[in-house]
């Protein structure tokens, strides 16, 4: 079994720190889907993120239900998609026989923008992600999912629901990595209780793995550079869900190392470094400053057009 330390969320429940993203690179996965999560589960993975978006949420249950594994020892993350804003319940419902398990551990809002029939909604048109989140308070008392949390969210839309939240999120999963930290971000978080969880916590580029400081921290602790910046992430506090369907891989993804405040210190700063301080995800694909019909204005990002991090 691996040791992965768990963190607490604030509603006195764990979750592991290092999951398995389940996201595919496009939706569904198929048979690919059930051989990594049983891969990983064998390797000692015991925190699973899918949603409704990936398509792929029976394939996830069905794996973990086949590994004989108690339920009570397995994490399972999905969310709620973009088009389901005006449906909560029943969306929940679905992902929820879909998984075919006793209980979802955690639900996340997946992005703050909704979609009906095929329009995205502005930020003052109903349903809000205020509305909608409030729809997903009334899911706890169904007993069928424990912990309930937001994606995609900045301190802009934080600080519009926040007011309004009678449950505060449990989590915050965004886009973090050494060359895009979000420190400003994960301290407001801490400081109103929610934990950032870390999608693409290696950032779906090779940049930062290698760089000359990623490379000798890695040759100094005699690990990889992906283990390096995994470890710096759970270490400054922050839960990671790295995908990989190699064996090889994944054991390595779930073997942490310890690193002397230094050598945090020097991951700390790889994004200072010239052209370093960016998203590496390119939502932004059509150029135009918006992502999934809102501009980084109104989502709240510190970006512009390619990605670059504003410089405040």
């Amino acid at each position: 079994m691996a040791n992965v330390p768990s963190f607490d969320l604030n509603n006195g429940t764990k979750i592991p720190s290092v999951g398995m993203g389940c996201w595919m690179s496009s939706p569904g996965g198929g048979e690919r889907v059930d051989t990594m999560c049983l891969s990983a589960l064998k390797c000692g993975y015991r925190h699973f993120d899918t949603a409704s978006a990936y398509a792929n949420e029976e394939q996830v249950g069905r794996a973990i239900r086949d590994s004989g594994i108690p339920r009570e020892e397995i994490y399972v993350t999905t969310k709620l998609g973009n088009r389901d804003h005006h449906r909560v319940k029943e969306a929940f419902e679905e992902s929820f026989e879909k998984l075919g398990l006793s209980y979802v551990d955690l639900y996340l809002l997946h992005w703050p923008q909704g979609v009906v029939n095929d329009k995205v909604l502005s930020p003052e048109e109903h349903p809000t992600f205020i509305e909608t989140w409030k729809e997903m308070e009334k899911l706890l008392e169904t007993k069928k999912v424990r912990s309930i949390g937001v994606s995609n969210f900045s301190i802009k839309t934080l600080e519009e629901l926040l007011p309004h939240c009678s449950i505060v999120p449990v989590t915050n999963q965004v886009e973090t990595h050494p060359c895009y930290p979000q420190t400003e971000l994960k301290m407001y978080c801490e400081a109103k209780g929610i934990l950032l969880t870390a999608y693409s916590p290696l950032g779906r580029s090779t940049i930062f793995m290698e760089d000359a400081t990623t490379q000798a921290i890695a040759t100094r602790n005699h690990t990889s550079p992906a283990q390096v910046v995994l470890s710096w992430a759970v270490q400054r506090g922050t839960i990671v869900i790295p995908k990989s369907e190699d064996n090889g891989r994944m054991l390595a993804n779930i073997t942490l190392v310890t690193l002397p405040k230094e050598e945090m210190k020097l991951v700390d700063a790889l994004h200072e470094m010239p052209n370093m301080h960016k998203s590496l995800l390119m939502f932004d694909n059509k150029g135009d400053g918006t992502v999934f019909g809102w501009s980084y204005a109104q989502l709240g990002w510190d970006l512009v057009v390619g990605g670059q991090v504003v410089k405040s």
